[in-house]
Parts: structure tokens; sequence; C-alpha cells
């Protein structure tokens, strides 16, 4: 099977079809510490990256926006001290689609390796 992170998005419709509860369960297992969360209705995956100081965040928040260039899929990006908080969800189709579990798999590979699999 291949991995999320090896994965590449596709375009995003407005009538798109958001993943149901039996996918975000299954794909959840494929991105650990992400937390699904519901924000008026409109489920996101969310997760907290910390770092030593503010710079480090800072370079890690920049490699998240560059990564969201690529695809022309773009989060929440919170940086704080120490801590940069991404929230992928797709806004055409008010909810979460597979891209979203994908940037977030992506997200996580940049936290460890400096880079996300394009590949």
């Amino acid at each position: 099977m291949m991995t999320l992170a090896k994965e590449h998005c596709e375009a995003c419709r407005a009538d798109a079809p958001r993943v149901d509860d039996a996918q975000i369960d299954s794909l959840m297992e494929q991105i650990p510490g992400w937390a699904v969360l519901d924000r008026d209705g409109i489920k996101q995956l969310e997760k907290s990256f910390h770092f030593s100081n503010f710079r480090q965040a800072l370079t890690f928040a920049n490699q998240v926006g560059e990564l969201a260039e690529k695809v022309q899929h773009h989060p929440a990006i919170l940086l704080e001290w120490g801590k940069v908080t991404v929230t992928w969800w797709s806004h055409k189709i008010r909810g979460l689609h597979r891209n979203d579990f994908i940037l977030a798999a992506k997200t996580s590979e940049l936290e460890t390796t400096g880079s996300p699999n394009t590949a």
C-alpha cells in the first residue's frame, strides 16, 4: 500500500466527495498525532509541532507554506514561539478530502526530514 506522504493531491472541486467516517478512521492510522476537530460543522485535521525556538518554528511554517503553494491547497498555520499549529481542510467542500490527509502526512514528513515527499 502506498503511504499517504507519497501520494499526489488531485484538484478538489466543489462537488468532490468528503471522506466518510470509516475512511477517516482508516486514514488517521497513517497520520499519528493528528486530530480530527469539528469547527462549526466542518471537520478539520490539526496538529501542533514543537520546536526549540522561534526561528525553527518559523522555518517549519515557511516549509509548510511552500508545500501548500506547490499543490495550491492552503492550511491555516498558527506560528508561536517554539510552536506551529497546522490545520488542513478543504474549503470548497467544507470538510475533509483525501488531499487533506495526504498533506497532513507530508507536513509530518517535513518535521522529520525537512522536505516532503513530492516524488
